[in-house]
């Protein structure tokens, strides 16, 4: 999950040098920090959201598929 959530995040900012998942594990599931460039929030953030929330979907149907719940925070 965490290279899924690298790989996308990179193709879609300006400064891919600058992307960064860490995982935190919880009891229950796991918490994936996207921490990227000031200048790039706007990019990965989107429209009302909208591309956060795609990022959020496409990790979580990842994760469903190796049984396991995951959460994406985007930390500035």
């Amino acid at each position: 999950m965490k290279e899924l959530l690298e790989y996308l995040a990179k193709a879609l900012v300006d400064h891919p040098n600058e992307v960064n998942v860490s995982l935190v594990e919880g009891e229950k599931s796991q918490i994936l920090e996207l921490r990227v460039n000031h200048a790039d929030m706007g990019k990965v953030i989107g429209k009302q959201g909208r591309i956060a929330q795609a990022l959020r979907t496409i990790v979580k149907a990842a994760a469903v598929k190796e049984g396991k719940k995951v959460m994406v925070e985007i930390i500035e």
